[in-house]
């Protein structure tokens, strides 16, 4: 048995030789998840069943989702009212009176603790800036806010378990979350993607696949996606997609060691991961198109409003708002032309 250990630690210190960025944020996210994190991810007996967030839905619910469409539309109007919901958060007090919200601590620009940050090792981000924004709207303080770091699989389990008031986790609008809670606007734009070493013979998301191990996160919609296509023909069959992990990071050192030969997840963070190592790269064009929203609970009608109207403001504010923070966070990664990755102008088709 303690052989066994040896060889495993000799071959991640050899998996992570020559790694630098991605293997200092590993390290990181792991000493973040030890001390930072104060929630224990306790799960109950349906959430291991469902396994994947939104995975263990009925066959109601499933056919109810197919009749769903445009589902980044179904939103409600903005509004800049308190309700129940933001009366309650309002009424915390102390250090308790912040907004919960539920993030992401290991994706690279989006929401990660940088190791480079004066040990301060605080979150940072695209996502955690809009997560300040709302925070300054609803409680005057752009500071006045808890973060959770949530893992992918359980990003609707914490909403509707009221761990958080939302989740704010580059978090994909879909028909069938939308049976589980209730979205925002779309605030980004992006689309499914590969991410393979650059040595590799994938070329993208069509027969190179062939015989090739894939990871994705629990819980995403890259697997979902692969397992719908998989199931109808349309991706190779002798593709493996069996490797899945609680978090997107994973995959990227399950890559590193050689445990995948290839990572699907949104091209906005594969964008990201391929920043961190000049070793990987994005193979072929995105073969999905997919919007994030700020996901919240289903009856919680005054905070999806509220955000909504945050949401039109942030966008507007061309000096500290959406364009500032892509120019910040993304610009190096996705490019300086922003308009790909700029949401729809805005729908509310959602009436109650």
């Amino acid at each position: 048995m303690k052989g066994g250990v040896t060889m495993h630690a000799r071959r991640l210190r050899a998996g992570l030789r020559g790694w630098g960025g991605v293997g200092a944020m590993a390290v990181v996210c792991a000493l973040a998840l030890a001390f930072a994190l104060l929630l224990p991810l306790t799960q109950s007996a349906e959430e291991s069943r469902g396994g994947r967030g939104d995975g263990g839905t009925t066959h109601v619910d499933q056919a109810r989702a197919e009749e769903c469409t445009d589902p980044e539309r179904q939103t409600l109007s903005p509004s800049g009212a308190d309700g129940s919901t933001i009366d309650a958060i309002k009424a915390r007090e102390g250090e308790k009176r912040k907004l919960i919200v539920g993030v992401d601590q290991n994706s690279y620009r989006w929401g990660y603790r940088n190791p480079n940050s004066a040990g301060t090792a605080e979150l940072e981000g695209f996502d955690i800036d809009l997560v300040h924004r709302i925070a300054q709207d609803i409680l005057g303080d752009p500071d006045a806010v808890q973060f959770k770091a949530i893992p992918t699989n359980q990003r609707i389990p914490a909403i509707q378990e009221g761990r958080v008031d939302m989740i704010v986790r580059t978090m994909t609008i879909n028909c069938s979350r939308l049976e589980d809670v209730a979205f925002s606007a779309p605030y980004f734009k992006t689309g499914q993607q590969l991410l393979a070493p650059k040595s590799s013979t994938i070329t993208g998301y069509d027969d190179s696949l062939a015989g090739k191990k894939i990871c994705t996160a629990e819980g995403s919609t890259a697997y979902t996606k692969l397992d719908e296509d998989q199931k109808a023909s349309e991706l190779v069959s002798s593709a493996d997609i069996s490797l899945t992990v609680p978090n997107q990071l994973d995959c990227l050192v399950r890559l590193q060691l050689g445990e995948a030969d290839a990572v699907v997840t949104d091209g906005a963070l594969a964008a990201s991961q391929a920043a961190q190592d000049p070793t990987v790269e994005l193979k072929g064009a995105p073969f999905t198109t997919e919007y994030y929203g700020v996901a919240m609970q289903k009856d919680a009608d005054d905070l999806v409003r509220r955000v909504n109207q945050i949401l039109v403001d942030y966008r507007e504010d061309t000096a500290n708002g959406w364009q500032a923070s892509y120019e910040k966070w993304l610009s190096a990664t996705l490019g300086e032309d922003s308009t790909k990755s700029e949401p729809p102008a805005p729908q509310y088709l959602r009436k109650s």
